[in-house]
């Protein structure tokens, strides 16, 4: 069996008027994250990583912000469609282990719920799913709330 390890990190900022949307759930917050896709960090952080543990680019080279059928996507469409990527070169996703990084909203009682959200879109067990919430003790501009930031390690393998 080939195994090989990828890391992956994304920041977006903080705005009124959007929803807010981590690990594919919808958590109720006054501000929500800016970009083009639904601008979920934690997922977009899974997908590079898993993108860059199978060599295979980044997420901004296969679903590029710039291409009008990204507009508001669904990130678990993107997660999904990054298995379906490292599949077709004889990869499945061994395990992950993700942090992400926010003063604001609280995390902790979520962790389930996203593990069960991740679980599902990518065909794993959610026993192979860790997710860790941290805050920056207000340092930066995560402290500031200005922004939530996520890293992802993965493990895929090959049979």
């Amino acid at each position: 069996m080939k195994i090989r390890v990828g890391f992956g990190f994304d920041v977006h900022q903080l705005v009124e008027g959007r929803e807010l949307w981590l690990g594919g759930i919808r958590l109720e917050h006054e501000k929500g994250l800016l970009g083009h896709s639904d601008a979920d960090v934690l997922i977009h952080a899974i997908c590079d990583a898993l993108l860059g543990a199978a060599n295979m680019r980044d997420i901004g080279y296969h679903f590029p912000d710039t291409a009008g059928e990204f507009k508001n996507i669904d990130s678990k469409i993107l997660l999904k469609k990054t298995v379906e990527l490292i599949a077709t070169k004889g990869y499945s996703v061994g395990n992950i282990d993700a942090t992400i990084c926010a003063e604001r909203p609280k995390l902790k009682p979520h962790i389930p719920a996203i593990q069960q959200t991740l679980s599902e879109v990518m065909g794993v067990d959610e026993d192979d799913i860790s997710i860790k919430a941290t805050t920056t003790e207000k340092l930066g501009f995560t402290g500031r709330e200005e922004g939530i930031s996520a890293y992802a390690t993965v493990l895929i393998t090959k049979k």
